[in-house]
């Protein structure tokens, strides 16, 4: 059983992007051509559009034309376009559009445009409208003719996908389609990232909603020009400053012709753009740009060996025995929905430590009596496992002088005749002098205290051995 969703991903120390030359942060503008795909009655859909425009609180208009939410979109063919077009290529900004296809097929004065500005069109989808809805044939069958349609447009297939108004399918079923160098129907992270379904790989070039002038036509959003710069500025000073200290990161900047293209909004993404070029080290570029160069630097790692990727009977065979002789935990941790985030040792850690934490006092009895005396008969006997063996020389406790053995032995059958079970403790990194003071002191505790300072030695244990097994 394995949780879909990817709640980890590269934890604390995301990859080196290595951005050509050196650059501390990667910055990318995307324009959204959706004006004449959206939803209208003209358009063969049941209503008019409600979505992204200067109307608050616009609702759809079942049957009906909706003259002044059309005009708005009309607004972003006919002047904001052009308005963007000029803005970004006089300052020699590299683009990308996500073009919906069929509001390409109607501009096509546009379409041309952005091929002489050298704008990569992306694919936006057969129609801007939602998805959440769509039956699976039905949306792999628009998938299909926006592919196709985009072709006789452009003229080239598209290498880039959005969908924007996506359904919960949407990436899987490109990813089964193929053909994409990317896909960006994902707001997850601050860098691309592999994605698997059915045995394919797939890139993720994640977008965003926050740096994006949608939130012009957001309750909680932009109502001035001066917000929108503010707060692209602070997302690239972040990331600039993250940059220079060694974890260069992208932003990716989301513009509409409708929104971002009238004067008072242009006028701050023009500032914007300034601030952005007055600084060293940054790489502008289109989203296929850094495709190819993440693809070529970080290209796609096997995952058949990732926990949450093993079947049954080769997870128990690999980590059975991180709870010494104690199979059970992980047959039982298996059986819980492992995911992404399990594929690290501190997160199959926390997995196998949620077992034995839940298990009944007699279940965890047992798995301490599981565990080998410090320096015991069996160490003397080489019938220790393992992961013991290691442990316990690594702590000098294979090579003991004759006053140390006897020590160890005492205190060995006091501790057992004490507590019902062996001392234990994670004796990684400790010195034969540490070990046996932590002996003596704990052996003056009640039952009930050394009973669960044992248990969180096993799973101190455990976290050890899974650090040699797993990436951290």
């Amino acid at each position: 059983m394995r949780y879909p969703r990817d709640l980890h991903g590269y934890g604390a120390e995301p990859p080196d992007a290595a951005w050509p030359n050196d650059a501390r942060i990667a910055v990318q503008f995307v324009v959204n051509y959706e004006e004449g795909g959206e939803n209208c009655v003209l358009h063969g859909d049941a209503a008019s559009e409600a979505f992204l425009s200067e109307i608050v609180g616009a609702q759809a208009w079942p049957g009906q034309r909706h003259w002044n939410m059309e005009s708005i979109y009309e607004y972003g063919a006919r002047a904001g376009f052009w308005r963007l077009h000029r803005l970004l290529t006089e300052r020699e900004i590299p683009v990308t559009v996500y073009g919906v296809a069929t509001a390409l097929l109607r501009s096509p004065t546009q379409v041309a445009a952005m091929q002489a500005a050298n704008w990569e069109i992306a694919s936006h989808g057969l129609k801007w409208v939602e998805h959440k809805d769509m039956p699976p044939e039905e949306e792999r069958a628009a998938i299909a003719e926006a592919i196709r349609l985009h072709e006789i447009v452009t003229g080239q297939r598209p290498r880039g996908w959005y969908t924007g108004r996506c359904s919960a399918r949407t990436v899987d079923l490109i990813t089964q389609e193929g053909g994409f160098a990317y896909i960006s129907d994902s707001y997850a992270d601050d860098l691309p990232y592999w994605r698997t379904h059915a045995g394919r790989a797939q890139l993720v070039i994640p977008y965003a909603l926050d740096t994006n002038d949608m939130r012009f036509a957001t309750a909680q959003g932009f109502s001035s020009g001066d917000q929108f710069f503010s707060y692209l500025k602070d997302s690239f000073d972040i990331l600039y400053a993250e940059g220079l200290a060694g974890r260069p990161r992208m932003l990716s900047i989301g513009l509409h012709c409708r929104l971002a293209g009238r004067p008072g909004r242009a006028a701050a993404l023009l500032r914007f753009i300034d601030y952005v070029k007055a600084h060293e080290k940054v790489w502008l570029a289109r989203r296929i740009d850094i495709a190819e160069h993440w693809s070529r630097t970080h290209p796609f790692a096997t995952e058949k060996d990732l926990p949450s990727r093993l079947s049954e009977q080769e997870f128990v065979a690999r980590f059975g025995g991180v709870f010494e002789h104690s199979e059970w935990i992980a047959r039982r941790a298996f059986s819980t929905a492992l995911a992404p985030a399990n594929d690290n040792a501190a997160g199959l850690h926390a997995a196998l430590t949620a077992v034995f934490r839940g298990a009944s006092d007699e279940e965890r009895l047992k798995v301490l009596i599981a565990h080998p005396d410090l320096a015991g008969k069996l160490a003397l006997a080489k019938r220790l496992t393992e992961s013991s063996t290691s442990e316990q020389a690594a702590a000098g406790l294979d090579h003991l002088t004759d006053d140390e053995r006897v020590r160890f032995m005492q205190l060995n059958s006091r501790y057992v005749a004490t507590f019902g079970f062996p001392f234990i403790m994670a004796v990684k990194g400790r010195s034969k002098a540490e070990i046996l003071t932590a002996f003596e002191s704990r052996i003056a505790n009640d039952r009930a205290t050394e009973f669960e300072t044992a248990c969180r030695q096993v799973e101190r244990i455990a976290y050890l051995r899974l650090a040699e097994l797993l990436p951290h």
